[in-house]
């Protein structure tokens, strides 16, 4: 397989973060190529982060993603480069739109203009970059600017950017240096690949410039059964229950009416049967899960598309240590 791997940890399944310095150590043993975690409303992620970067040699860390709305651009130009030097060069910073629930709920922001707010703090933290300065003159920000205590870094981490639409995406081509969906079927993320493509050629760059990285979720075990049913409850929750943005990505990939099902039975907050009306076949199509040779075909086959550089690995909900670990081997095994 010639796609590099990474791995998607969830923090709220590990006890300390010095447990997540313990997962990445395992990580790089395994023959993964970077690990990274998520940020929502649990720990913060800069100390596990911090752990995993000093338990590690190789490995490459990142986080999945940061809101624009939960730290300021010239904190998360902080965040970044602290998180760079504390792996000697091996992190990249992942930025997001975020949502309407994880920015009003949690941060106490309007969720206004997320896509201008992204650009904007793209364009800071590159002035942090470049000038040791957020100075910026914008639509949402204006900053004054002060100068960054350690001068202008040699050596920046780049930004991936998570997106679904093609708006977004194209945003990401042109702002970022790599792009890190969720939820695509082989078609649907071979689709959005024209609008980073065209997003890129707007950031006067290609598509190879960019490090592409969808996430998958997935599962393997020997007890195929219990494997197919955790993944389907993780997709259906995803589909109607997780903000409206994955269903709509799913849905206009071509499958509006079990996303519709599926919205309906959240109203009624009946999880089996928004598991029920996602199909076989959707399954099959949104992420591996199975015996550890069918995750280890489905993964190989995915990292063939053309234009992916990686495939970032994460688990579904109610996963095993045993399950995570055979899911691990079973993926690393294709390298």
């Amino acid at each position: 397989m010639n796609a590099e791997l990474d791995l998607l940890i969830r923090l709220y399944d590990y006890e300390r973060p010095q447990d997540v310095g313990d997962r990445a150590a395992e990580a790089e043993e395994l023959g993964f190529d970077r690990i990274t975690v998520g940020e929502t409303t649990d720990w913060n992620i800069v100390p596990p982060l911090t752990l995993a970067a000093d338990r590690t040699t190789d490995l490459g860390i990142s986080n999945d993603v940061v809101s624009p709305y939960g730290r300021s651009p010239a904190l998360l130009a902080q965040t970044a480069l602290t998180l760079q030097d504390a792996s000697d060069g091996r992190f990249r910073l992942g930025l997001g739109p975020s949502s309407p629930a994880l920015t009003e709920r949690w941060h106490g922001q309007e969720f206004d203009r997320p896509l201008r707010r992204t650009r904007e703090t793209i364009e800071i933290i590159r002035a942090v970059y470049e000038n040791g300065n957020p100075a910026y003159d914008g639509e949402i920000f204006d900053i004054a600017g002060l100068n960054y205590d350690r001068g202008v870094p040699e050596n920046p981490p780049p930004i991936d950017v998570a997106t679904l639409g093609p708006k977004a995406t194209e945003l990401a081509g042109r702002f970022g240096d790599g792009w890190t969906p969720q939820l695509f079927t082989k078609d649907g993320l071979e689709e959005r690949l024209e609008d980073l493509e065209r997003g890129a050629e707007l950031g006067d760059k290609a598509l190879d410039d960019l490090r592409v990285a969808p996430i998958v979720r997935c599962i393997a075990s020997e007890d195929r059964e219990t494997a197919r049913e955790k993944a389907r409850s993780t997709f259906a929750f995803l589909l109607g229950a997780y903000g409206p943005y994955y269903g709509n990505s799913v849905a206009e990939q071509g499958y509006e009416d079990v996303v519709d099902e599926i919205r309906a039975a959240w109203d009624d907050r009946d999880t089996e049967a928004m598991a029920a009306a996602l199909p076989e076949e959707v399954v099959d199509e949104l992420g591996p899960a199975g015996t550890p040779d069918e995750v280890r075909a489905w993964v190989e086959e995915y990292a063939s598309i053309d234009g992916v550089d990686a495939v970032r690995i994460g688990f579904v909900n109610e996963m095993s240590e045993d399950e995570k670990r055979t899911t691990m081997e079973a993926v690393t095994e294709a390298i």
